[in-house]
């Protein structure tokens, strides 16, 4: 595998060409030799002027059109949304030939997107689509509370379909085996419920019985140390304070409030299951603060950290009180 990660640069009117050269500007030499940014030369150059920061890009940027660039910054425009597909088909492509080993990737806008007719519901289903994957799963980690959700950005009530016993297990499968690939021998994974208080013994609702209390059972009859369906309101505080490494969440809210509660600037999204490895920043493109100069890079930092953790084999606890 490549040493080498690739950086999306997200939505060129977003906070992402900003936080990208911020953290290429405070890498050491031989980070940043093994560093690509896809994205386009103007725009970045017009983030690090905004950012006042004395850095050649040229060397590090793998360097795409965008007619009219650099676009005013904090735009909705499907210009840019084309770009930032444009930039992710090109770092998939390169990772695909093992010219890149992971790919990370700046905040995109779903709706900039979808106005150039790029019809995905965000970068997972995107990725998916682009390596003719089966699944992709959506994991957020963060240093004391990590969660993988069945599905993410659908309806409540599609999710509550979605939920299906086969694909409760096939989850929990690919969160276990995320969690080994980083350095857990046996992951302790939680299965959060579905309804209040798991249904209540169906009085509010059938679904935990009778969908995801049997895709635990399969879990564990495949040895995986799995426990639940566990009452959603108490489940993530228990593995915050250390009784499980990952939780399963049913759906995107479930899973992303309590993250983003505890480590909204630290929290690394991780696509699992793919064939190539993706992290992301958790954030998203901040039109409101875009071409200031004051967006928070931080959580770029951390992305980048656990891409060079998997890059670099996986082994060190990359999700394990790493800060990632």
């Amino acid at each position: 595998m490549s040493n080498i990660i690739g950086i999306t640069m997200g939505d060129p009117c977003g906070v992402g060409p900003e936080i990208t050269v911020r953290a290429l500007a405070e890498m050491g030499d031989a980070d940043r030799a093994d560093t690509r940014i896809y994205g386009n030369l103007p725009t970045l150059e017009a983030a690090r002027m905004a950012l006042n920061v004395d850095i050649d890009l040229v060397p590090y940027v793998v360097d795409l059109p965008i007619e009219g660039a650099p676009l005013p910054w904090g735009t909705l425009s499907p210009v840019a949304g084309d770009a930032a597909f444009r930039f992710i088909e090109k770092a998939v492509r390169d990772a695909e030939a093992d010219l890149i080993g992971c790919v990370v990737t700046a905040p995109i806008n779903k709706e900039a997107l979808n106005l150039a007719g790029h019809h995905y519901d965000g970068h997972t289903g995107m990725l998916r689509s682009l390596t003719q994957s089966a699944a992709a799963y959506m994991l957020l980690a963060s240093e004391r509370l990590k969660v993988i959700h069945v599905s993410t950005h659908v309806s409540l009530q599609e999710a509550i379909g979605r939920a299906t016993t086969e694909r409760v297990l096939a989850t929990i499968k690919a969160g276990n085996d995320h969690l080994k690939r980083t350095g857990y021998a046996a992951p302790r994974i939680a299965v959060a419920g579905i309804n209040p208080h798991c249904g209540e013994n169906g009085l509010f609702g059938t679904e935990d019985d009778e969908q995801i209390a049997p895709a635990v059972a399969a879990a564990r009859a495949e040895g995986i140390d799995a426990y639940g369906p566990i009452s959603a309101d108490t489940v993530f505080h228990r593995a915050y304070s250390g009784a499980f490494d990952l939780v399963v969440a049913q759906y995107h809210d479930q899973g992303h409030i309590p993250i983003k509660l505890v480590a909204f600037d630290t929290a690394v999204n991780v696509s699992v299951d793919l064939p190539i490895d993706r992290t992301s920043v958790d954030h998203g493109t901040a039109f409101d603060i875009a071409g200031k100069g004051i967006a928070n890079h931080g959580n770029m930092l951390e992305a980048i950290a656990y891409a060079r953790k998997l890059v670099s084999g996986g082994r060190a606890g990359a999700l394990q009180g790493a800060q990632a």
